[in-house]
């Protein structure tokens, strides 16, 4: 018998299957509903996001909230937007930023979750890994994704990572905000008013 998506959420929120490998206790930090109208999938959560639970709970947060044009309520509205990392636990520091997802994540919990989201019109691909699993063999960087982006759109839209660290990757690619976002606040309108009217 199929899990229901309570279940299915309770028992990913208890999950201690990576404890071992963790540098801090495991903390699925994700944000999901079964009426979930976007779903944004990105990487894994931050440090700041493992203390506060709350995904884009940052600067990176603001921006990703300002290409979308929508309001933190808005954005924190479960069934507006699904926010499902391919790792759901802060994976520790690396050298040059946060280590990849835990790999063991998105087998394990994604794909059942995923599978929950019937509603899903738009999903939003965030930074390589995400981008790999969503889109593979589309392209061998976020940049060449992202430049092809008419090819997936409207259902998918490869995205950089609205972190402060792509400052210098959006300056060099203007086109970005200038073509991209508006045809994204758009489509992210129609959406939400289509909810608003059911």
């Amino acid at each position: 018998m199929a899990m229901t998506f309570s279940k299915l959420w309770q028992e990913i929120q208890g999950c201690t299957h990576c404890e071992a490998l963790l540098p801090l206790p495991p903390r699925p930090v994700l944000q999901a509903s079964a009426e979930s109208r976007i779903l944004i999938a990105a990487q894994a959560p931050g440090i700041r996001a493992h203390h506060s639970t709350t995904p884009f709970d940052d600067p990176s947060g603001d921006r990703l909230r300002a290409w979308l044009g929508v309001s933190r309520a808005t954005f924190y509205t479960p069934t507006n937007f699904a926010l499902v990392p391919m790792g759901f636990c802060y994976p520790g520091q690396g050298k040059t930023g946060d280590l990849p997802p835990r790999p063991e994540c998105a087998p394990l919990w994604r794909e059942p979750l995923l599978e929950q989201l019937q509603n899903v019109s738009l999903t939003l691909v965030i930074g390589q890994y995400a981008q790999a699993w969503h889109l593979p063999n589309s392209g061998k960087s976020v940049t060449e994704r992202v430049q092809r982006w008419r090819e997936f759109w409207p259902e998918i839209l490869p995205l950089p990572h609205p972190s402060g660290r792509n400052n210098r990757w959006l300056k060099r690619h203007p086109w970005f905000e200038q073509e991209v976002v508006p045809t994204l606040q758009e489509r992210i309108k129609t959406l939400l008013s289509a909810e608003s009217h059911q």
